[in-house]
């Protein structure tokens, strides 16, 4: 792998296993979980993950719609992965809810990125 691709895919792997670890604690941060909305965190939590794959993607020389609609498809299915994981990790739960709002921060994530990328 090249210097430049791994610039590209290291930060978004390596952010997705962050999220894998902390999906597996029964329970992470619960002092911040008390006082955030949990929707809202996890829209957050995709938001950076949108970003980092719209960043991959176009680094990759897909054109910015490809890069958008891809980096929205790949973060909505790793969240549905996340779900699934997390409905073997007691006291944790799945989620359509939670998924719903991964997908949307990860669009808006991505969005903003492509937004900002325009020449």
């Amino acid at each position: 792998m090249s210097r430049r691709r791994a610039s590209l895919w290291i930060p978004p792997i390596v952010y997705m296993g962050i999220i894998f670890t902390v999906s597996s604690m029964s329970e992470p941060a619960p002092q911040v979980t008390r006082l955030i909305w949990d929707k809202a965190i996890h829209f957050v939590e995709y938001g950076v993950l949108g970003v980092l794959l719209y960043r991959a993607l176009n680094g990759e020389s897909f054109s910015r719609r490809h890069s958008l609609l891809l980096a929205m498809i790949l973060a909505s299915a790793y969240a549905a992965t996340d779900e699934w994981h997390q409905a073997f990790v007691p006291p944790r739960a799945s989620s359509v809810m939670d998924w719903i709002a991964d997908t949307l921060g990860a669009a808006a994530g991505a969005l903003a990125l492509s937004l900002a990328d325009r020449d």
